[in-house]
């Protein structure tokens, strides 16, 4: 939906070259046909797994989370052109309704420890999603795209991915870290290295953005802007490292439960 309904934008960006291309060679009518047959089929696992569980919080963040996902991006309400507004749905979608779907699906009791893990989880979803919205900045700012990175402008939007990245590996760490202490196999908790190592590599990538940005906004330098938006590009790369450093801390916490 994304990509459907920023076609304009993206023919602005040659880094994006290869969406527009591949949206002319498919067809709009066909990638809004694809659209809603993901969403029926997504309707089946939705079914049985309420038929399993016979629960009705998961249907409700299932409907929220859908709509808000829809709204993102599509007009006319088009959630990413309203800044806090597009931060809450994006915190929302890509981290707390996944979450709480899981937990009310195949959990009973919420815990404090995951509540903590959640909180770090959503803050280290939107820092990693900040440096897209940088590598986007020049485009959306010319389009009149309000994202929060475009409100905050560069040096205060890179200062808050780092921010978050610390304050959200934080209490992702302490979460699995205490989960892990008061478990049979608290051996397991030196695993917790990985999203040390993983962060701090990120986090080395951010400061970069954070100094480039700074040199931007003093000179206005075009190619300091080129720097900026071709080291942002990098970030599916940071998303791997940083989320996939979670789910492997959450298998090793899995393993401990298995492991009784």
């Amino acid at each position: 939906m994304n990509t459907l309904s920023d076609y304009e934008l993206d023919l602005r960006d040659k880094r994006k070259k290869h969406l527009t291309w591949a949206m002319d060679r498919l067809g709009r009518r066909k990638v809004k046909a694809f659209i809603v047959a993901e969403f029926l089929l997504s309707l089946f696992p939705l079914y049985f797994l309420v038929q399993i569980g016979g629960k009705l919080p998961p249907i409700f963040l299932w409907i929220f989370g859908t709509f808000l996902a829809y709204a993102y991006s599509m007009p006319p309400i088009r959630l990413k052109k309203r800044s806090w507004m597009q931060m809450i749905a994006i915190i929302l979608v890509l981290s707390v309704f996944p979450m709480l779907f899981v937990f009310y699906t195949f959990a009973h009791e919420m815990s404090f420890l995951f509540i903590h893990f959640l909180s770090g989880q959503a803050l280290t979803v939107y820092s990693v999603i900040i440096p897209t919205e940088i590598r986007d900045y020049f485009v959306d700012n010319s389009m009149g795209v309000e994202t929060m990175t475009v409100r905050l402008g560069l040096v205060k939007a890179s200062f808050l991915s780092i921010m978050l990245i610390i304050v959200g590996g934080i209490l992702c760490g302490t979460a699995f870290f205490l989960a892990l202490l008061y478990g049979h196999h608290p051996i397991l908790s030196v695993f917790l290295f990985v999203i040390i190592v993983a962060n701090f590599y990120v986090l080395r990538q951010y400061k970069r953005l954070h100094s480039l940005s700074k040199n931007y906004e003093a000179t206005k330098n075009g190619s300091i802007a080129e720097e900026i938006t071709d080291l942002a590009a990098n970030n599916p790369k940071w998303i791997t490292v940083v989320t996939q450093s979670l789910v492997l801390m959450s298998i090793i916490l899995l393993v401990e439960k298995i492991l009784l």
